[in-house]
């Protein structure tokens, strides 16, 4: 309202033409790396998983469950990009508290263990991850969080609050255990924290507290030996006595017998035979490296990188500061998986489990990568509104 004696501003009445349209403003370029690389994981997952050929019948199970992942994963990306961002912001507290209730609920006796984690629900013969949605709602709660009040700035007591509530859901993930998520959360902590304007001392703090906390988890109970041997064999994998760098081993000799160009789809020596455990989810890349080749994994970290230039993009763009965060909890999140995935491949990162965005098997993993690219969008949309 205007001070009594002064000109007012008259309200501008807005034409068809001047209301923003936030479907105007899609980035078509993010949502086609993303088609591309889903589209692309779904077939590098058939090739990991069809059979060696031959006289062995071709299945299409894995195919058909990853392509009905990848076209629900497109839906999602659009529901959630048609909702205005900042309404999520509304909604992050009952969202936690869903989510933190399923966390408590997949360690229960009503969870499934898999791999010596029990972090999954069998759902109508669908595995459910509830530590994989977690993460969205983990950044979407701590993005409110930090743009909340901040006459104060982000000082030490509110730092200190903002890690405490992220303590809880990354406290009941390592009683899965799952110490690689726990590391995804850390991560995308930390580049919102960084961002939000902590002090240095106090983000040296974090890092020093980060580290303390992992070297302290290695060597307790919570994780199992053969566990810790996974995680730590990378460093030195020849004196390995447990096999636990096997899966590293037949990961390295794979991407190697790749060359440039691969030796051809569908033909990769180590993926027909099955040498590589679990190659369809956590090591993928060793199918891009073997039948692809160097090529082969440029063209995929080349469609990766697309995905994070345009998340970066949107982040700088945005129209309000809750918008930035997200993008770059997002963001941190995808770098560090990418970056873990491939590494662990490699052999130069130790073996946590965690996917490659958009390319490894997996339900959960797919929707809550497409709901995160779904709040770039969002973002994205409405950066006149």
């Amino acid at each position: 309202m205007a001070a009594p004696g002064s000109l007012a501003r008259r309200p501008v009445a807005r034409t068809r033409s001047t209301v923003p349209t936030p479907a105007r403003h899609i980035d078509w370029i993010l949502v086609g790396a993303v088609v591309a690389l889903s589209l692309l994981g779904a077939l590098l997952v058939f090739s990991a998983t069809k059979g060696p050929g031959g006289d062995t019948p071709t299945t299409t199970y894995f195919l058909q469950r990853q392509l009905m992942f990848v076209v629900l994963g497109w839906a999602v990306m659009a529901g959630v990009a048609a909702i205005d961002y900042r309404h999520y912001r509304d909604w992050a507290i009952p969202m936690s508290g869903i989510v933190l209730a399923l966390l408590v609920l997949v360690i229960s006796p009503l969870g499934s263990e898999s791999n010596g984690a029990q972090a999954w629900f069998e759902l109508a013969g669908f595995q459910l991850q509830p530590s994989e949605f977690a993460k969205l709602v983990f950044i979407l709660g701590m993005s409110a969080f930090l743009t909340y009040d901040r006459a104060g700035g982000l000082d030490g007591r509110r730092l200190l609050i903002a890690f405490g509530l992220a303590a809880v859901p990354m406290g009941l993930i390592m009683l899965q255990p799952d110490l690689g998520t726990v590391l995804v959360f850390v991560f995308a902590a930390l580049g919102m924290v960084t961002v939000a304007g902590v002090r240095p001392r106090h983000l040296a703090i974090v890092a020093l507290v980060a580290i303390v906390g992992t070297v302290l988890i290695l060597n307790s109970p919570i994780l199992k030996a053969y566990q810790v041997d996974r995680l730590t064999s990378f460093v030195s994998p020849d004196s390995d006595t447990q096999g636990a760098a096997y899966n590293t081993k037949q990961a390295v000799v794979a991407i190697a017998g790749g060359g440039l160009t691969g030796q051809g789809l569908f033909n990769g020596q180590q993926t027909r035979l099955n040498y590589v455990p679990e190659q369809h989810t956590d090591f993928i890349f060793t199918v891009v490296g073997e039948e692809l080749g160097f090529l082969g994994g440029a063209l995929v970290l080349g469609l990766l990188g697309v995905i994070v230039w345009r998340i970066w993009r949107t982040a700088q763009l945005s129209r309000d500061e809750y918008g930035m965060l997200v993008c770059v909890g997002v963001l941190s999140m995808v770098v560090f998986q990418v970056f873990e995935n491939t590494g662990m491949t490699m052999g130069i990162m130790p073996v946590t489990g965690i996917p490659l965005p958009f390319v490894s098997y997996g339900g959960s993993s797919i929707l809550t990568a497409s709901a995160a690219m779904g709040l770039v969008l969002s973002v994205h949309m409405r950066r006149f509104v």
